[in-house]
């Protein structure tokens, strides 16, 4: 059974052989062509950064050594700070709110901590809406 961490390493295939294919492209054409949700994307670009394997350019995506260190790589560690004070699941939105960094961002962050295997993440159905939440390994 695959778990949520594996469904992100999956979706990062995804967008890899995407941008592989086609070459670059922006968020909107990544969605399109891959058929994954905007927050899957961007958890996808965090692992990527990760591995240095995209970057980013204005808002056009594309393969290379990562140039999203900065900005993923801090709020990645942020993230991982505010998780092991809380020492329990927190969903995106709250870390969002507690880390002041914006929810898109966060799942760029989660993409990252992910692949660096430090976090667990399960999917929880709430008011009809799927919610992710995570905690530290």
């Amino acid at each position: 059974m695959n778990t949520v961490i594996d469904e992100f390493g999956q979706n990062a295939g995804k967008v890899w052989q995407t941008l592989n294919e086609k070459g670059p492209l922006s968020e909107i054409k990544l969605i399109n062509f891959t058929l994954l949700k905007d927050c899957q994307i961007r958890t996808a670009v965090g692992w990527l950064a990760r591995e240095n394997k995209i970057c980013r350019n204005g808002t056009v995506y594309k393969i290379g050594g990562t140039n999203l260190v900065e900005q993923i790589g801090s709020d990645a560690g942020t993230i991982y700070t505010l998780l092991s004070k809380q020492q329990r699941e927190i969903d995106i939105f709250s870390l969002s709110r507690l880390s002041r960094i914006n929810v898109n961002d966060v799942y760029a962050a989660i993409g990252w901590l992910a692949r660096e295997d430090k976090i667990d993440a399960k999917t929880v159905m709430k008011q009809k809406n799927d919610q992710l939440k995570v905690s530290l390994k």
